[in-house]
């Protein structure tokens, strides 16, 4: 089979399987070429037979051919260009993408447990996913060159292990103007990603003694696996409409808690203000700490801007976490916790232990891009984006499935759709799996605490005609699983 930007072109064979010269000849054209490149016959990038050649081959008009060709180009699944010919698009509708592996690191990469039918799927409703396509590729090749002109040849040797002074600067004063976050530099380490923020975490945990750790129930999977992964206890405590239930914390009596106080994942809920205080008495009576995974709090549509964070209220006992693996990119490994002044040392150690520090160049860019303007103008256009992409998706579940309810739709990149408590979660996950839809049950996030039949719909990934394919896939799903 040809390969990703390969010179040569495709075979009619693999074009069109199932040629009947006695059928509508281009009816054909387009339905075989629009199969190749759903079932991933033809992968992005993949040149096609010129319509003269394809023409011939097959006993049709070039002129037929081209019609073809320029009707699959207009739904998006060819490009054309002078002197580079037809080819395959690179984000074509439908296309089976590379990132939907079934294989174990898979499955750890995103925190699902799906099925390898939804591994296959070819549009991808995870949550979470941002739109790659935003990355605001000029911006931060501009930062780049400036960092790699204005380093010294001295700081490409080893060092800074927190983060480089200029980052951490940068992020103190972003997190206290966008996040109200009590943040100095002194108390900013720079981690290769929230999973490495958590492992750091987890160790100042067992260097203070603790060993057991709340979890948001339903939450965020792959919190629970890595403090299990550390050796320490996962305690899931129920969430509902006003974040995590602190009387059921207090009760359970843990030694720390990881919450989510902007927008739950999955339910999308706030953390209550009365809640807030009480769970910060608590941290502050018991001598726990609380990690605060701030994952997608910049992206906020009901007002404007994001709720304050919890560290703000108590800075001595909450550790902020944060990076930009939602407003840029999760390449970029970039994140951060903003830690007690007592923390600091410790986590600074654990994250040299780790991997010796991270990327300077890239640290210095991204330090660039804040200082700059050019990160806030960039997640204000990136909000804009994601808000239409909500609404499109709003409209499509009101048009697929009237009626139903839909939850945490006022920030990030996901929202929870209620099912009727008749229709079977995972039969609705599997049938829209077959039909191409990768889609995630509620039940993939929860431990101990059943929750009502929901899906949680990711839409910062597809495209906005993807969305809305996707939602009447569930719709047909939900009607079928109820029926049977």
């Amino acid at each position: 089979m040809a390969i990703s930007g390969t010179t040569s072109p495709a075979s009619p064979e693999l074009l069109l399987p199932r040629w009947d010269p006695a059928a509508p000849r281009r009816a054909q054209i387009e339905a075989g070429l629009r199969e190749s490149i759903r079932v991933g016959r033809l992968l992005p990038g993949v040149r096609l037979p010129s319509s003269r050649a394809l023409g011939a081959e097959l006993g049709v008009s070039r002129r037929l051919v081209v019609e073809a060709y320029e009707q699959l180009a207009a739904e998006g699944y060819l490009v054309s260009n002078r002197g580079s010919g037809t080819r395959v698009a690179p984000a074509t509708p439908g296309a089976p993408s590379s990132s939907d592996s079934s294989s174990a690191d898979g499955a750890v990469a995103d925190g699902t447990r799906g099925t390898v039918a939804a591994a296959a799927a070819a549009i991808d409703l995870f949550p979470g996913s941002p739109d790659l396509s935003l990355f605001p590729r000029r911006a931060w090749g501009r930062a780049l060159r400036r960092a790699l002109t204005e380093l010294p040849d001295a700081r490409l040797g080893y060092g800074e292990v927190g983060g480089t002074e200029e980052l951490r600067e940068a992020l103190a004063e972003h997190l206290g103007r966008v996040r109200a976050a009590v943040a100095e530099p002194g108390r900013v380490v720079v981690t290769a990603g929230y999973q490495q923020g958590l492992r750091i975490f987890c160790a100042l945990l067992r260097g203070r003694g603790a060993r057991r750790v709340a979890v948001e129930d339903p939450g965020y999977p792959l919190a629970a696996w890595a403090i299990e992964a550390e050796g320490l206890e996962v305690v899931p405590v129920a969430v509902d409409d006003e974040g995590l239930d602190v009387e059921a914390l207090v009760a359970a009596d843990p030694d720390a808690v990881i919450v989510t106080p902007a927008h739950s994942l999955p339910a999308g809920a706030v953390l209550a203000a009365e809640r807030r205080l009480a769970l910060v008495e608590w941290a502050r009576g018991r001598g726990a700490l609380v990690l605060e995974d701030d994952y997608d709090a910049e992206l906020r549509y009901d007002r404007r801007g994001p709720a304050g964070t919890l560290q703000g209220l108590a800075p001595d006992v909450v550790i902020l976490a944060g990076s930009v693996s939602k407003t840029l990119a999760p390449a970029l490994r970039l994140a951060w916790l903003c830690l007690p002044g007592d923390a600091v040392t410790a986590a600074a150690i654990t994250r040299g232990m780790l991997d010796g520090g991270g990327p300077r160049v890239e640290e210095l860019a991204l330090a660039d891009l804040i200082a700059s303007g050019a990160f806030d103008r960039h997640v204000r256009a990136a909000r804009a984006h994601y808000r239409d992409k909500r609404a499109a998706l709003l409209e499509a579940i009101d048009a697929a499935m009237p009626g139903a309810r839909v939850r945490g739709i006022a920030a990030g990149l996901h929202v929870l759709l209620e099912l009727p408590d008749d229709v079977d979660e995972a039969a609705v996950v599997e049938r829209a799996a077959a039909a191409g839809v990768r889609v995630q049950g509620v039940g993939d996030f929860t431990r101990a605490h059943p929750h009502p039949p929901a899906l949680v719909l990711g839409y910062g990934l597809p495209t906005v005609r993807e969305l809305r394919e996707a939602v009447a896939v569930i719709g047909d799903a939900a009607d079928a699983a109820r029926a049977s």
